[in-house]
């Protein structure tokens, strides 16, 4: 089965539920299997690392742990308003996502 994510990495994103609801921040990774993204400063997890060697050092490391790709919604860079993604065929035929408030393409 294949899926699709609205999200890409490097989109600007709002957080839209949960704990960390309104925080901004920029997509790490995006996991389409589990319809998941890591967005950059939210959702941290406590992880408790081993030390590998001496060099290495072990402790308890906070990181980012993944969110459902639903309950965040990109954000514009030109209207800085949180937004739905459209699509548009440019005059060149290339297909772009647009900004649905003010029609700003977001990748050529």
């Amino acid at each position: 089965m294949r899926t699709k994510v609205h999200i890409k990495k490097g989109d600007d994103v709002i957080v839209l539920s949960g704990v960390d609801k309104g925080k901004k921040g920029k997509v790490l990774s995006v996991i389409p299997k589990e319809r998941k993204v890591i967005v950059e400063g939210v959702n941290m997890a406590t992880k408790h690392k081993k030390p590998k060697s001496q060099t290495d050092p072990g402790g308890i490391i906070h990181q980012e742990a993944p969110i459902y790709a639903c309950k965040v919604m990109h954000v514009c860079n030109k209207c800085g308003k949180p937004t739905r993604i459209g699509h548009k065929i440019l005059a060149d035929g290339e297909k772009a996502r647009v900004c649905k408030n003010c029609l700003e393409v977001f990748d050529n």
